[in-house]
């Protein structure tokens, strides 16, 4: 078939993220809906990894894109800089009504990484602020938290800031909490926590989504994190993957007794119409920079930050997950993929099969070490596009991140394909 205008347009002008430009092949998509996109030649693709995590209700949601509608006709921005607007108050009331009951306010910017990036400044400020000077920050190796400059410094995969390291900050990184080595996980952290230099402990809570879904243990990280209050040390859930129900509770952080003094969200805030990311905090850290001292003051925006239409966005999203549907249909993708990662942890090609919530990894034996950079999961991916499915590997990890309306068919089809596919690769 003869390239597309769009294809050839594509590759002579826009530059991918994530992807070597050199032979990469970018597939126009078209249109949208539930669970679906359309390429330009009217075939239809089940997204069963929610284009990046972000889809959580379906493409063009007609709730989410009418409350969207409603906004564009009366405000579609003002700088957030001296002024606010109704739907960037409604959605902060909303926030603070179902994130952890000491978070109460919300610093707006516009993705995941600055969600992450803000938090990562606030911290070092707020030490700034009270008379200390702690520029140390923890986090848990396999961590992803963003690509902006303090973001990659809390970042601790394979070599993906390989060409940045010199301008980085320094990030100590400790093992992932699990229940076999948590009394030597504390013991370390415990040590780096004594020198009064660490300005706050960064993780993903119980899934590490960009090391290819790694799991670990609540209750060994509910430890970890008393044992940083001990210390006095702030505590940064990176929220942006595990929030608005991909664990099954709609933050990860529920899953947990102790709760962080900071919570990064994106991603699915928005139901994946548009960019948003919150930097939530609890009033402990506001007041560090409450003050009559102008120096005091947190001196970082975006343009877009508060945008009205992007809030619109993520209070119609919110609105969905206040229906009992929502989460019934958390529940049943739940039970779903436990059932395939328990059935294909028997199949001789897999190393490991695992979910939790609405996630399910499944990671491919390969003589190459388990790595974000490991090619096996490119062959799978092109496979997956000739049977009509988006599913993205990381490295070598088959991962299955499926919006909520996703129907039991369709999830069985995608079961079915990667089946096949072991099946053919076995033979």
């Amino acid at each position: 078939m003869e390239e597309s205008i769009i294809k050839k347009e594509d590759r002579a002008h826009v530059w991918h993220p994530f992807d070597q430009m050199k032979n990469a092949n970018i597939l126009p998509i078209v249109r949208g809906e539930g669970t679906y996109v359309y390429d330009e030649h009217g075939k239809k693709y089940i997204d069963g990894f929610s284009s990046w995590w972000v889809n959580t209700h379906g493409h063009c949601n007609p709730h989410i894109a009418n409350e969207i509608s409603k906004q564009v006709q009366l405000l579609e921005h003002v700088a957030f800089g001296g002024f606010t607007h109704p739907q960037a108050v409604r959605l902060a009331k909303r926030l603070a009504e179902i994130t952890p009951p000491a978070i109460q306010k919300f610093f707006f910017s516009d993705n995941g990484s600055t969600a992450n990036e803000v938090a990562l400044k606030m911290a070092i400020q707020y030490w700034y602020n009270k008379g200390e000077q702690r520029n140390k920050v923890i986090a848990l190796k396999g961590d992803y938290h963003g690509d902006t400059f303090g973001s990659m410094s809390a970042t601790n995969i394979d070599n993906m800031n390989t060409p940045f390291e010199p301008l980085l900050f320094e990030s100590i990184f400790i093992a992932p909490p699990q229940k076999e080595t948590i009394t030597t996980t504390l013991s370390i952290l415990e040590s780096h926590l004594k020198t009064g230099e660490i300005a706050c402990f960064i993780y993903e809570p119980l899934v590490q989504g960009a090391s290819g879904m790694l799991m670990h243990d609540a209750e060994s990280l509910s430890q970890i994190l008393a044992l940083c209050k001990q210390y006095n040390v702030l505590t940064v859930a990176d929220e942006v993957f595990t929030g608005f129900g991909r664990t099954g509770k709609l933050f990860a952080s529920n899953h947990l007794e102790e709760q962080p003094d900071i919570m990064c969200l994106s991603k699915g805030l928005t139901g994946g119409f548009l960019a948003l990311g919150i930097t939530a905090v609890t009033d402990t850290v506001y007041d560090a920079f409450y003050s009559d001292d102008k120096g005091k003051t947190f001196l970082h925006g975006h343009s877009y930050t508060g945008n009205p239409i992007a809030c619109a966005a993520a209070n119609g999203a919110l609105d969905l997950f206040e229906e009992q549907h929502t989460w019934d249909n958390v529940e049943r993708i739940s039970m779903l993929q436990q059932e395939l990662t328990e059935r294909l942890n028997q199949h001789p090609l897999i190393n490991e099969a695992r979910c939790l919530g609405t996630i399910a990894a499944i990671e491919l034996k390969t003589a190459e070490a388990t790595s974000y950079f490991n090619n096996k999961g490119k062959d799978a991916y092109k496979y997956f596009l000739t049977k009509g499915i988006l599913l993205r590997p990381l490295g070598n990890v088959i991962v299955i991140v499926p919006p909520y309306c996703i129907s039991t068919d369709d999830l069985h089809y995608i079961y079915a394909t990667i089946e096949a596919y072991l099946n053919l690769e076995k033979a």
